[in-house]
């Protein structure tokens, strides 16, 4: 049987994303920018030109890493920073945060480097993600920045997801629908 998919033009870009599903009667569109730098590098260049003032940007492992790294590379070759699934060994320390995201299965934490945190403080942090849909991953991020003494001056990501699309505190690119069973769009 042939993968469901839907078509979408994002940054200019022409995608199909692949219909997965999430539960008995709910579908969502699977968006990946691994392996597709066409694809990143029009985002990236589509969100900074909607980015508020900021000095740093940060986003969550692991599919954030490729916009969040084209978006500070166009920017000048910008520091940014990761929230992380696990704590590495070169971490000065530890700040973490539970969270349970739409596309994870079971609860995850999100690590912060404590030497981030204190690049930090006092400066503004723009939350940079591929798909917000919950918002749980989002605010997990929120969390770490505010412990860090960081002041989030913006929350971005390339496609808004159900519920987000209705939030005023995301700056967004395009919306993207959740699908019945069938694949018709709710």
């Amino acid at each position: 049987m042939k993968q469901q998919s839907y078509p979408m033009c994002i940054a200019g870009v022409n995608r199909a994303l692949p219909l997965c599903r999430l539960n008995d009667s709910l579908k969502i569109g699977a968006f990946v920018i691994f392996g597709d730098p066409e694809l990143t590098t029009a985002c990236a260049k589509a969100l900074l030109d909607r980015a508020p003032e900021y000095d740093y940007l940060i986003s969550a492992e692991a599919k954030g890493i490729p916009l969040v790294h084209e978006m500070a590379r166009l920017a000048g070759n910008q520091k940014y920073f990761l929230a992380r699934k696990a704590p590495k060994l070169y971490m000065t320390g530890v700040m973490k945060v539970t969270v349970r995201s739409i596309t994870t299965e079971r609860e995850q934490t999100l690590y912060l480097d404590t030497a981030d945190a204190e690049l930090m403080r006092g400066k503004r942090i723009l939350i940079v993600d591929d798909v917000i849909s919950t918002g749980e991953s989002l605010h997990a991020i929120e969390q770490l920045v505010d412990e860090a003494g960081g002041i989030v001056c913006g929350r971005m990501t390339i496609l808004a997801e159900g519920d987000a699309q209705n939030r005023d505190d995301i700056i967004y690119l395009e919306k993207l629908p959740l699908f019945d069973n069938d694949g018709n769009p709710l």
